[in-house]
Formats: structure tokens, sequence, C-alpha cells
């Protein structure tokens, strides 16, 4: 991200491979600010630290430390021979707070990173002082366009032509994005997805993550069922017309771990870009 203040960095981090092997792998992130800590993870495919957090980052940082890392795969990341997998980003969470000496920072994820930073908080019960989750994945047992997803990953090639009509030019963008949004991307939005697809290769963490999480009788990853055992304060963010995840999930999931709940009306499944003004002020009181 090009913006004032925001540094561009990089760690190594250790993983496995997905096969039993070890893997070592460049991690960039972004860090901005002065003051506690805090951790942005961005979701899976289209998005990265920039996509997601692009309007969050200065606005936390007027507060705090932040720090917005891109998942392999994504970003200016390294792109490993690795099974991109629910387990192995949350492996890579766990090397990146190890090696940033970040355990115990709030965690703030957006989609499937909204996924890893609750099963990190789950593993790690004292490790966390504060979640936000928004529009996360894994509060659910199953969604309804996956069946379709599932058939579409056993066509050959159907990815990795869907990834390019994508990116063909900034309209087709748009066209893709009003599918996910409540139908007004803004221009900027546009151009950072626009720019993200334009790596061929990014396709491949999120087909091999899709593959991995969309089973035939349902999505694989939920943890629906250890959320009583939710030890940190958790603020759950959701887009009313989120058309992926519904917001029932966050709704359902407040209730049982007595947790804070801001629904965005007008607003699909990237409150972050969608209504950037509302969430940094929500985002902001719940974490000072």
């Amino acid at each position: 991200m090009d913006a004032p203040g925001v540094e561009s960095r990089t760690v190594e981090v250790q993983t496995t491979d997905g096969r039993g092997r070890r893997s070592e792998t460049e991690l960039a992130y972004q860090v901005a600010g002065e003051g506690p800590p805090v951790v942005l993870l961005h979701g899976i495919g289209l998005d990265s630290a920039t996509v997601s957090w692009r309007y969050t980052i200065p606005a936390l940082a007027e507060n705090h430390r932040v720090y917005a890392l891109d998942f392999p795969g994504h970003g200016e990341s390294g792109r490993p021979r690795v099974r991109y997998t629910h387990e192995y980003f949350l492996d890579v969470l766990r090397s990146f707070l190890s090696e940033t000496g970040l355990g115990g920072a709030p965690l703030v994820g957006i989609s499937m990173g909204g996924c890893v930073a609750l099963a990190y908080a789950l593993q790690n019960e004292t490790d966390v002082e504060k979640l936000v989750l928004v529009d996360s994945y894994g509060l659910g047992e199953d969604a309804r366009w996956r069946a379709a997803a599932n058939v579409l990953l056993r066509v050959p090639m159907a990815y990795p032509q869907w990834w390019r009509t994508i990116g063909a030019c900034h309209q087709s963008v748009r066209g893709h994005l009003q599918g996910l949004t409540a139908g007004r991307p803004s221009d900027t939005l546009v151009s950072d997805v626009y720019e993200t697809v334009q790596d061929q290769s990014g396709v491949r963490a999120l087909s091999s993550w899709q593959r991995s999480e969309f089973r035939a009788s349902g999505l694989k990853t939920c943890h629906l069922d250890r959320l009583d055992e939710l030890e940190a304060p958790a603020l759950y963010v959701h887009g009313v017309e989120d058309p992926l995840l519904p917001a029932s999930w966050s709704r359902r999931a407040a209730e049982v771990t007595d947790g804070e709940l801001a629904l965005f009306d007008d607003c699909g499944h990237w409150p972050t870009r969608e209504a950037p003004d509302r969430f940094n002020r929500t985002v902001a009181s719940f974490l000072n």
C-alpha cells in the first residue's frame, strides 16, 4: 500500500506444506502507527492486505501499531508449492505471531481470515486479547452455493478460466464485485481487485483452499461446536446483504459467546470497503 506512514516488511515463516514436509515462506506485511498492536487478516482469493484493509490500516493506526499481513499466495507474499488449507493458513498465522512477538495481540479477520483468527483464539485461549470477526467463514455448516462450487472445482481448467474472465478488464471486475457487495463497488475497490487478479498464480491458493473446504456434505471447517469455549471478548461485524455468508451466522455466534454484534444494512461481504468509516469507528471503539 502506497500510503503515508505505512511500511512494507517481510518475515520468513516456518510451516508445513500439507504433505508432512517443512516449508519456509517469505511473508509480506504492512505496519503503521504506534501503540498497542493489532493484527489484520484478509480473506481468500481476490483479497490481500491492501484490498480488505486499505482504509482500516490508517484509521486504526491513530491509536495502535497495526500489522496487516498478506497470506501466502496473496499480495506481496511468496507463492509456495503447498496445499493451501485452513490448517496451513493457521500455521502461517501461528508462525507470524511467534516471529514478530505479537502473541496476545487482538486479531481482526474478514471472511476466511476470520475463520483463521477464531481457530487461533480457540487453540490459544489466553493468547488473544480481543477478537473481531467480519463476515466470517467458519460459523456455519453449509452455504447455498457450496454444491455448485464443488462441481466447478472438478472441471479441468474451469477455475483458471474464471480467474482470467474476471480480470479481463475493470468492467468485468466491477460486474463480479456487484455480486459480492451490495451492488455498488467503488472505483478504488475495482482497481485494487483488478490488480490482484492480474497475477494468474493467485487462483491456485483459492482453488486449493476450496478443494479442501468444500465437501459433498457441507463445509469442512465449522467452529460452532466450540464457540462456547471462546474466552476472548469478541465483536462480530456482518453485512446484512452478504450473498456468501449469511448475517445469521454472526448473529448466532454473538449469542453463543455473549459477544458484541454490529450488522451493517445496505452492505454485502466487504464492510471494510463498502462502509469503511462506520466499520473503522465500530472496530476502534471495541478495541479501545
